[in-house]
């Protein structure tokens, strides 16, 4: 398989006004088009469906068209945000259940073939809190690309890579999984990544899932090559949860707090948390036919 590689201009730094109101959560930006234009006015070329799964409120909105993307600032496709809350408050009983409604969203979303090859992207650096949650999800997967024998035969062959970021490689993210996807040719990817929101309730307690890809970076506001289907010839799937506010977002119009990003003070444990249902959720998802007892079992197997 010979992709195509396309010239693609890394987007722009995002102006006060633009930071004043940004969010990577489709949702927000609904929210926020409504706040706007009224709750009774009808978002053009978007639809919003919200219900209850596993006990968790989970809200689809799908951008239709080249109307509903200028709307919203979305490519078109399906956004999928589960409102996880409090999951401490749970125990362990909570963070299965939100696993679960993660990997029964994903699944629909991605209708893979049981056995379809699959490469998780752990985006981000690890060396910064706010921006470590696609790495530590990465260490929380059960990988079956090398293990086809024996015990784990039968299973969907799971492979994963850490990019890292261009500071420390000198590469963009997108040069690197575009040469991985070419070598390994998996059916799907699955890029997981920090989002910003502006909301101090949703930080570390929503979750956000795409079939459009993702802008690396995109959540601590450095903007880069964007992994999408366009780019690198298979279906991209992005899973993110937001750990930093825009201080524009709180404070708009105050000087000095332009270039500011916020995020919880218990953010260590907050971004381990939710990197831990996230990292459930895929493995429930891309290994459906095992339970939680086999997972654990497998996962030390596997290491």
């Amino acid at each position: 398989m010979k992709l195509k590689r396309r010239q693609t201009t890394i987007p722009p730094e995002p102006s006060r006004a633009e930071r004043a109101t940004r969010t990577d959560l489709a949702l927000e930006q609904s929210e926020l088009w409504h706040r706007d234009a009224g709750e009774a006015a009808q978002l053009p070329g978007v639809r919003v469906r919200a219900s209850e799964h596993r006990g968790i409120r989970t809200t689809w909105v799908d951008v239709l068209d080249e109307q509903g993307s200028r709307a919203l600032g979305k490519p078109v496709g399906s956004y999928v945000t589960l409102e996880l809350g409090d999951l401490g408050l749970g125990g362990a009983a909570a963070l299965t259940r939100a696993g679960r409604a993660l990997a029964d969203a994903l699944g629909s979303m991605m209708g893979l073939d049981g056995l379809a090859p699959v490469l998780v992207v752990g985006l981000g650096n690890e060396d910064v809190t706010p921006d470590a949650l696609g790495p530590l999800v990465l260490r929380r997967l059960l990988i079956t690309r090398h293990l086809q024998d024996g015990a784990l035969r039968g299973l969907r062959p799971v492979s994963a890579l850490q990019p890292g970021v261009l500071g420390s490689t000198g590469m963009e993210s997108l040069e690197i999984v575009q040469s991985v996807v070419e070598k390994t040719r998996p059916s799907a990817l699955i890029a997981v990544d920090a989002l910003a929101a502006r909301s101090p309730e949703r930080l570390c307690t929503t979750v956000q899932l795409t079939d459009t890809g993702i802008t690396p970076g995109s959540g601590v506001g450095s903007l880069r090559l964007r992994l999408n289907r366009e780019q690198l010839g298979i279906p991209v799937f992005a899973v993110g949860s937001p750990t930093v506010i825009d201080a524009g977002a709180l404070f708009a119009g105050r000087p000095g707090v332009g270039d500011m990003i916020l995020t919880p003070r218990s953010i260590d444990s907050r971004v381990r948390q939710i990197a831990g249902v996230i990292g459930s959720g895929l493995n429930f998802s891309l290994h459906n036919r095992l339970t939680a007892a086999q997972f654990a079992q497998f996962v030390e197997a596997s290491r």
